[in-house]
């Protein structure tokens, strides 16, 4: 028979092991990568929206009087999905004790956004004449 101090022990050591593991999922649902603006992907868009949009593409060169660029980004989530994820694996750690966070950080690995890249073309003021998809996941 365990004694109550034994008990108690074991009952204290599990919370703070609850504590501890919780909200690894949480802080990763937050984190996951922002959604980004893939319409603007099309011609008649201006080189500046898409920097502003995907960030420095990484390859960019001329080739036959003619600009070419790849952008490559990971497509994530809205504000309000990260956030509504973000308190799903907050609600299920509570009720939990932690043990959520053997389902909740394996989960938040795996769905953590698509990697995507575009390679682009642009007329002489630099406008996008022509979008092609290089990876779309």
């Amino acid at each position: 028979m365990m004694s109550v101090r034994k008990f108690m022990g074991t009952a204290i050591m599990l919370v703070i092991l609850a504590v501890w593991l919780s909200g690894c999922s949480v802080f990763m649902a937050a984190k996951q990568p922002e959604k980004k603006d893939v319409d603007l992907l099309k011609e008649g868009t201006s080189r500046a929206m898409l920097i502003s949009e995907f960030g420095a593409p990484v390859i960019s060169e001329h080739r036959n009087g003619k600009r070419y660029e790849i952008f490559k980004f990971v497509q994530g989530y809205s504000t309000g999905a990260k956030a509504g994820r973000a308190f799903l694996h907050g609600a299920a750690n509570v009720v939990t004790l932690g043990l959520w966070e053997l389902v909740g950080t394996p989960t938040e690995i795996t769905f953590s956004g698509d990697e995507m890249a575009f390679q682009v073309s642009y007329d002489e003021n630099d406008i996008v004449d022509e979008v092609a998809v290089i990876k779309k996941e």
